[in-house]
């Protein structure tokens, strides 16, 4: 917080400065996001190497959702924003590529090195997409930055008609999911306190409406197992 919210926050305990109130509000809540970010994906991870399973899982949905996190990461890094609202970004994305690769690893595919070298490819295309996004301009990462909002759209649609299709959220996990319905429901009240990026809050209200739909799904068909492929059947 700047000096004026502290001395009247923190200093004399004057709760009647509504701004700096919201202000406060903002950055506990941002870093709050920032810290649940860092965990989020763990159970999906750990569910997948449990059970050496990825149904359910879209790797397009997977690649496209952390191209999102990585362009919002590099353009708000680029713009100066606080890191409280944009920090999770780093962990998710770290943590996106983990689930993409090894929805590879554990998919349906029989041919054991077909999977391992589609995940060489996968890593090389991430370390890429990384090192372009870091290379970039801050007008480039602008227009990229608007383009997260039918990327969101495209990362999300797959897994929401895989779901209907099989009457499955299949090996998704309830926290990841429900962790990412209250991150980006905070994420927009945070991001309208703090920077006021029309881009970024468009983003986040997508990405909220496709949570809840995918959220709505994992409660309608909780129980009902996806079908996995036996290899040679």
């Amino acid at each position: 917080m700047d000096s004026k919210c502290y001395t009247s926050l923190v200093e004399k305990l004057d709760f009647s400065d509504v701004e700096c109130v919201k202000l406060a509000l903002s950055k506990g809540l941002g870093l709050g996001i920032v810290v649940g970010g860092s965990i989020v994906k763990v159970p999906q991870i750990s569910l997948i190497l449990r059970t050496s399973d990825s149904s359910g899982l879209s790797v397009s949905a997977n690649v496209l959702e952390t191209l999102s996190y990585l362009i919002t990461l590099f353009y708000s890094y680029k713009n100066s924003f606080p890191f409280s609202t944009y920090g999770e970004n780093v962990f998710l994305g770290v943590q996106n590529i983990v689930v993409s690769l090894l929805t590879i690893l554990y998919g349906d595919s029989p041919n054991a090195s077909r999977r391992t070298g589609d995940t060489g490819l996968l890593t090389a295309f991430f370390v890429a997409a990384i090192a372009s996004l870091n290379s970039m301009s801050l007008e480039n990462l602008a227009y990229l930055q608007l383009a997260t909002i039918p990327l969101s759209l495209f990362a999300k649609v797959p897994q929401i008609a895989a779901n209907y299709n099989a009457k499955s959220t299949g090996q998704l996990s309830a926290f990841a999911v429900a962790s990412q319905i209250a991150g980006c429901t905070a994420r927009l009240y945070t991001t309208s306190t703090e920077i006021g990026d029309s881009s970024v809050q468009a983003a986040f209200g997508l990405a909220l409406v496709l949570n809840l739909i995918i959220g709505i799904q994992m409660f309608t068909y909780w129980g009902t197992l996806r079908p996995r492929l036996v290899p040679g059947k």
